[in-house]
């Protein structure tokens, strides 16, 4: 179980309680559960959403997107789902930001079972909703209906991976049925992951490639948080490593051929990386660039010169 039934709000369509956005769809449900606080800024809201299997990249690209959004001041919206949705939920957190969780079950159950922990910490920093009563199970057929409540709380939908069958479509469908924007985030041709975004691609969504693409497309205004303390400024090995690294993994050896540096010396500058929060390890051990940690590329300017600070990705 997710929590106590005592914990759980039953707010009717007519409550000044229910999310304002939600009225505004064609089929909004009668009464909503809610775990947690709906706010009335959580009209602010985009939803960020994905396959449940995500690449590397599908994973740092959610994060990066959706800690942006919480930390301009915008509500996070997922389905609690494995892969994308439980990325982008954690990043604004981690970001200090508010996400909501639509579910496909009640409130009360925890679906999938290892997203407890991350539940809770849902309720304490925004909600769960759900419109089907406490203690109903996770049926199947009850996601693809509550897709169209996750586009419906927001303003935008933006789609980071899915296979050209991914229930994230679904929302994306809804969402333009509703007026919504839709948003879908460029990947790697090969991979049948990012399917669902390039066909949106085609058919008319908007690129993102950061949460100002979002902000600006819904004239929201971009706010400039407070730049983390990312330490002393990086050496000339350590900026060259940083420069070559992707949202693709590389391993040690691709590092070396592309840097053109002694393998002890890009050892030795992905240790300090690793350290500074700006690179992942994976298994491999392979290394992608994070940003996960804050605005790297404006907080890295305040220490990189002009000659040698890696390019900020197009937009």
């Amino acid at each position: 179980m997710a929590g106590s039934r005592d914990d759980i709000r039953a707010v009717a369509s007519d409550d000044a309680a229910y999310p304002a956005a939600l009225r505004t769809i064609a089929d909004p449900p009668p009464v909503l559960y809610v775990r947690g606080t709906v706010r009335p800024g959580d009209v602010r809201a985009v939803a960020v959403v994905g396959t449940r299997r995500a690449s590397a990249y599908g994973a740092q690209a959610a994060r990066y997107l959706a800690g942006g959004l919480a930390r301009n001041g915008v509500t996070v919206v997922s389905g609690l789902a494995r892969g994308i949705d439980a990325v982008a939920h954690d990043a604004a957190l981690l970001a200090g930001g508010r996400t909501l969780a639509v579910l496909g079950c009640g409130v009360d159950v925890t679906y999938p079972p290892e997203h407890r922990r991350l539940a809770e910490r849902i309720v304490a920093s925004g909600a769960l909703l759900a419109e089907v009563p406490p203690g109903t199970p996770p049926l199947r057929f009850q996601f693809p209906r509550r897709n169209r409540l996750i586009s419906g709380l927001c303003a935008g939908v933006v789609v980071v991976e899915g296979r050209e069958d991914s229930g994230a479509l679904i929302t994306a469908c809804a969402a333009l049925e509703q007026g919504r924007d839709v948003f879908a985030v460029p990947g790697p041709i090969f991979d049948p992951r990012t399917a669902a975004p390039h066909g949106l691609l085609r058919d008319g969504a908007a690129p993102v490639t950061c949460a100002e693409d979002i902000l600006d497309a819904l004239g929201w205004p971009v706010t400039d948080p407070a730049v983390p303390d990312v330490g002393p400024p990086l050496n000339g090995e350590e900026e060259q490593v940083f420069a070559h690294l992707e949202l693709t993994p590389q391993t040690t050896d691709e590092i070396v051929l592309r840097s053109r540096l002694r393998a002890a010396a890009v050892a030795r500058s992905l240790v300090v990386l690793e350290c500074r929060g700006l690179v992942t390890v994976l298994p491999g051990p392979r290394y992608v660039r994070r940003f996960a940690g804050g605005p790297v590329g404006k907080a890295q300017a305040r220490h990189w010169s002009s000659s040698s600070r890696p390019p900020k990705p197009a937009r």
